[in-house]
């Protein structure tokens, strides 16, 4: 019998540590099992909404938000992304990511949303790049195959802000007030950063394998 594709909506931030570590544990299990019913599609959420729009320090904004259990965060989030084979570059400012959304919207219309979502993520953490300015989020897009010009366009413009912010609404409105958050076949709701083997186990359920099978 041929397994029917699932959903998997995964709402996310780009600048989330734990967005990025989900989603190379996530990855993990689906390159072990190139066989499984995903359909991945990606949806906005934004950390900190009332970022400036042009961001801030990085080490201003761990003081503000989290005050003295700042103090070694990157550290540990590092080394959390070390174990799954990923190393970070430090994060000099924290971006607004509103205009990161509107790009892996338009990702989504090319689908094209997966190498989007991985070069926006590898910019932010591992290459020390800016994803809340425009020019540099141009530059990721056409770099993942996208066309350059026409992303600094619609970013020069008001395009789909309007989308975007009633996508995240509707998010809050389910109940998601943190990510990552993963939702199976619009049914069933996974919060965090879950390991590889929780997605191995879940895509032996989906497929209907039976206990103890490789």
């Amino acid at each position: 019998m041929t397994q029917q594709p699932v959903t998997l909506d995964i709402v996310s931030d780009p600048v989330c540590p734990w967005c990025l570590i989900g989603k190379a544990e996530l990855e993990a299990a689906l390159a072990a099992r190139p066989d499984h019913p995903f359909t991945i599609a990606w949806h906005p959420f934004q950390l900190n909404p009332d970022m400036p729009a042009e961001g801030m320090d990085r080490g201003d904004y761990l003081r503000a938000k989290f005050g003295d259990g700042a103090s070694g965060m990157d550290q540990q989030i590092a080394e959390r992304a070390a174990a799954l084979g990923l190393t970070l570059a430090p994060v000099v400012r924290q971006p607004n990511t509103f205009d990161a959304h509107r790009v892996i919207h338009w990702a989504g219309v090319e689908h094209r949303q997966g190498p989007v979502v991985d070069a926006i993520m590898r910019a932010h953490w591992q290459e020390s790049r800016d994803i809340g300015d425009a020019s540099t989020l141009a530059d990721i897009a056409g770099e993942a195959a996208m066309d350059r010009e026409m992303i600094a366009r619609l970013l020069a413009s008001d395009a789909d802000r309007d989308t975007i912010a009633a996508r995240e609404t509707h998010s809050r409105e389910r109940g998601i007030s943190a990510v990552p958050t993963f939702i199976i076949g619009n049914r069933h709701a996974v919060p965090g950063a879950q390991p590889a083997t929780l997605w191995a186990q879940v895509i032996k359920d989906l497929t209907g394998e039976a206990p103890g099978r490789a």
